[in-house]
């Protein structure tokens, strides 16, 4: 069985796969023609849901075009596991039950990177038929200031490129190997080209970040407006340049939520021994797990402001997509990443490497870990969140406990969750404490501050056995520790000590330490510090 489009025609060697309904060769024609949906960020999440949602309307005919796929962070992706496979993915789906769904995915019409295929994006970019531009590039992706707050060169007024310097440099790049060319970051690259789309037909345009991060709308706006008025600033463009980004461009705001782990092992193996060939997964030079098939639980929410000035694909008609006002997605997202899920993996992971866990399914079977975030998300996370209207938040949070996090199936680990934690604790975290100070009651809290007190003792590096481990990738991990200076394992830490961390506002959302949790959590993590087996032993004590 080879996965490509000549390959998936013996329909008959494909049994127990769902195959394309629709012409493949006919969609790609139009998706060359008329492309609809560009979007940046080609991996695990942009597969396994939206490519997913995309072939379901495919085959019913509520689409005509694919998805164009676009990766600006490297070229593996696409060169590598795209394109030997005719832009073809295996998605599986790992029920609960422990059965599989397999399908084979054949939405996306066309496949480009920034560096190879630059002229072809920008035309597509000018193309009166583009409704939207999505994203999924994490949150770091529309930072403008590096983990120390420094600006990035080409997004500052006194240093920037103009849109059309950008644009020539992009284009050179794709013309060959030229290492003089600025890397330039992508919302600088992004301005660019919807400044010449403005300039080229006027036409409206939709940039919807799909990122799971909070106002991730208005963190995409915030980084092309903020560039363009930089460059405004500097008379390297026009007011008309400013008027369109403003009154033509719409930044949607969305909740995304599907657990996509990495490509997993043994479903490697199931597949191989279904027989189809070179589907071996492999790890990119910027550490992106990727393989020609893709593996995520089943359950789905996309929830999208409705503002698309310019139309926008039918998605409405797919699994677990819903388009809806601001308000609402605002408040769908507060109550999954402050309160019935992101908290609680947070949680799960930060334990979870401190005590030595691979699986997040493994976790849920440690009484502690597991009763932790249940009365967590009991005690302080429901009593402040706000019921969305669409979706339950009874209902939404018992998926989680109950079905989710204990799949046995879904090969989640906590050092996959820890990833980025300083950027993830102000939403997850920082959120509820501030409505818990608006509430009176943040002193009478327990689980949250001791997860926070987690994360200190996991900043140190050492597990519950006092062996050493290497803490999860994270852009503020070396300045979190810089601010727990001579804080070691072992030893009682003055609130002093903890008091210049705490009080960072950009690790917690809030100031911890003004709102009176210092004593707290010095006494938590001291507890947890105490010696081999005391993470273990507190969790026991508070979670009895």
């Amino acid at each position: 069985m080879v996965l490509n489009r000549n390959g998936i025609k013996d329909r008959n060697a494909w049994k127990g796969y769902r195959l394309p309904e629709f012409d493949i060769e006919k969609m790609r024609e139009k998706t060359r023609k008329s492309p609809k949906w560009l979007h940046f960020g080609s991996g695990n999440i942009f597969r396994a849901f939206l490519c997913s949602a995309a072939q379901s309307l495919l085959d019913s005919g509520d689409m005509e075009e694919g998805i164009v796929a676009a990766e600006s962070h490297g070229t593996e992706i696409i060169t590598e596991c795209y394109r030997p496979h005719d832009d073809l993915c295996v998605n599986v789906t790992l029920n609960y039950n422990g059965t599989t769904d397999k399908e084979v995915l054949a939405s996306v019409g066309e496949s480009l990177t920034t560096e190879y295929d630059f002229d072809r994006i920008a035309e597509i970019f000018c193309e009166p038929s583009l409704q939207m531009v999505s994203f999924t590039i994490t949150e770091k992706g529309y930072a403008l200031t590096d983990a120390k707050g420094n600006e990035f060169p080409t997004v500052t007024a006194d240093k920037a490129s103009s849109p059309e310097d950008i644009i020539a440099d992009m284009k050179r790049r794709a013309a060959g190997p030229d290492h003089s060319v600025t890397a330039h970051h992508l919302m600088a690259v992004i301005a660019s080209l919807t400044i010449l789309r403005g300039r080229k037909s006027g036409t409206p345009l939709a940039l919807v970040s799909m990122d799971n991060c909070s106002h991730n709308g208005e963190k995409i706006e915030k980084a092309v407006i903020g560039i363009a008025q930089n460059w405004l600033k500097a008379g390297k463009i026009e007011e008309s340049d400013m008027k369109y980004l403003t009154e033509k461009v719409s930044y949607p705001w969305s909740m995304i939520d599907k657990i996509t782990p990495r490509p997993d092992a043994k479903v490697e193996e199931e597949l191989a021994k279904d027989g189809i060939e070179d589907i071996r997964p492999f790890v990119t030079p910027n550490g992106t797990y990727i393989a020609a098939f893709v593996n995520a639980e089943r359950p789905q929410y996309l929830i999208v402001e409705d503002d698309f000035p310019n139309g926008r694909p039918a998605l409405d008609k797919a699994r677990g997509v819903i388009f809806t006002d601001r308000d609402t997605v605002n408040k769908t997202e507060r109550m999954k990443v402050c309160t019935c899920l992101n908290p609680l993996h947070t949680a799960l992971a930060i334990f979870g490497c401190l005590l030595g866990h691979t699986s997040i399914a493994a976790e849920m079977k440690d009484d502690e870990l597991r009763t932790l975030i249940e009365k967590m998300s009991a005690k302080e996370g429901m009593p402040v969140v706000e019921n969305p209207g669409i979706i339950d938040p009874v209902q939404f949070l018992n998926e989680c406990l109950k079905e989710r996090f204990p799949n046995p199936f879904m090969p989640d680990t906590p050092q996959r969750i820890a990833t980025d934690t300083s950027q993830k604790l102000p939403i997850r975290y920082g959120e509820n404490f501030k409505a818990h100070i608006a509430k009176g009651d943040v002193k009478e809290l327990v689980y949250m501050p001791l997860v926070i007190a987690g994360w200190l003792r996991y900043l140190l590096g050492i597990d519950d056995e006092g062996k050493d481990f290497e803490p999860s990738s994270d852009p503020m991990l070396a300045t979190a520790r810089e601010l727990l200076g001579n804080v070691s394992f072992g030893r009682s830490a003055s609130e002093s000590e903890l008091e210049p961390i705490l009080r960072n506002e950009t690790f917690f959302g809030t100031d911890l330490v003004a709102a009176g949790l210092l004593s707290k959590i010095t006494d938590y993590f001291n507890e947890l510090n105490a010696g081999n087996g005391s993470v273990r032993s507190t969790l026991r004590k508070y979670t009895a």
